[in-house]
């Protein structure tokens, strides 16, 4: 694991000095001992820009991720135009340039405009995309997922997939107690991880670099774990919402609604013990905005979506740490270290000052993000990020 950057933190009107030293906590102008983290890194967001600037933008979503300790994020390409090629992309990267408070790192499109018929240009994207993706689909074509596969090993890039078999879609949460309690059409775990195995078979093929998204299932996970076993070049992802709430935590509003669906609490406990024995690499949020129109129409009519960034550390902090779960140590490599070294994300001179101590009620009022959609609202959480730096200047 990678350790929790040490500091003394000397605080005064006008400055901030860091200063290293060997302790864990830091100690400010007020006597209180707070933590330094490297700069978090996620690889899974969704910023809106360009095309759905009224759900996020550029400036709002790299504030959030600040305002949440993240130094660096990775933007999905589900945008208008999708970047699906060099064209489009630097439609993004100069909105991220003129925006970002952040790091900010685009992913591009597999397919021309994500529709899985035609492979993008990717080798033309490759030097401005942090690697190629179809978030919000999956590639349900298997000889276009090879093409992409061999192309993105050809250029020494990942493909991060979105894995959904569009045959089994059809409901809006997970097919379980809840959905059979309450009349809801569900979508069984067997969506997500039948077309993981489909694509697991095809990296053994192609040697592709393969990183899969929001991983929710317990089969999922399994199969990620014997797949690394065999020695094949995989990493996962999941979520704090799937950490720490199952299908029975749900509610009928829109706030609950996500996709890939909250599971059941067997698929809850497989992701913790993934986490614990390394087959599950990393922390992402998925945050993805809406309007507030569009996540207020229940958990049937609503869009799949919540948002992430601002309460993805106290969430991981008050639910697995303080309950002996994980380490401080372990969540820094899960939300700074290990995103960074797959995706090759420098970590620079990045840092973000906590106090644990503090316990607040998530209040999606106050959120620097324009989505307020988050099943963590009215919930307590410790963890307060007091100030955050990229290159050692202050973002937050």
């Amino acid at each position: 694991m990678g350790q929790i950057l040490n500091a003394n933190v000397i605080h005064t009107p006008q400055r901030t000095e860091a200063v290293p030293s060997s302790r864990f906590d830091i100690t400010a102008f007020d006597k209180k001992e707070y933590t330094v983290f490297p700069g978090f890194c996620d690889v899974h967001v969704h910023f809106r820009e360009p095309g759905f600037s009224c759900k996020e933008d550029i400036a709002t979503g790299s504030l959030a991720a600040a305002k949440g300790g993240y130094t660096a994020v990775c933007t999905m390409p589900n945008l208008n135009p999708v970047p699906d090629s060099a064209e489009h992309l630097k439609i993004q990267t100069d909105a991220i340039a003129e925006k970002a408070v952040i790091a900010v790192y685009p992913y591009g499109a597999i397919t021309v405009g994500e529709e899985g018929k035609v492979l993008a240009d990717l080798q033309a994207m490759a030097p401005s995309a942090i690697a190629f993706s179809d978030d919000g689909r999956g590639v349900q074509d298997d000889g276009m997922m090879k093409a992409a596969m061999e192309e993105c090993k050809r250029l020494g890039k990942i493909l991060a997939a979105h894995t959904e078999v569009d045959a089994l879609k059809g409901g809006w949460i997970h097919e379980g107690d809840y959905a059979k309690a309450h009349g809801h059409r569900g979508i069984p775990s067997a969506c997500e991880y039948l077309q993981i195995e489909r694509d697991l078979n095809l990296v053994a093929q192609t040697g592709c670099a393969y990183h899969v998204c929001h991983v929710s299932a317990k089969e999922s996970v399994e199969l990620i774990r014997q797949a690394k076993k065999s020695g094949l070049g995989v990493t996962c992802e999941t979520a704090p919402h799937y950490l720490i709430f199952d299908d029975s935590s749900l509610q009928e509003d829109g706030r609950w609604k996500m996709n890939p669906p909250l599971r059941g609490k067997a698929d809850k406990e497989a992701l913790i013990e993934g986490i614990l024995d390394g087959t599950v690499d990393m922390i992402a949020t998925d945050h993805a905005p809406h309007t507030a129109e569009e996540k207020a129409r229940g958990l049937e009519k609503s869009l799949f979506g919540i948002v992430g960034l601002e309460t993805a550390f106290p969430a991981m902090y008050t639910h697995l740490v303080r309950p002996g779960i994980l380490t401080l140590e372990q969540v820094a490599e899960l939300m700074a270290y290990a995103p960074r070294r797959r995706f090759g994300i420098p970590m620079g001179n990045d840092w973000s000052v906590w106090d644990l101590s503090v316990c607040r009620t998530v209040d999606p009022e106050t959120f620097a993000t324009k989505g307020r959609a988050t099943p963590f609202a009215g919930k307590a959480l410790y963890g307060v990020c007091l100030q955050t730096f990229r290159d050692g200047i202050p973002v937050f």
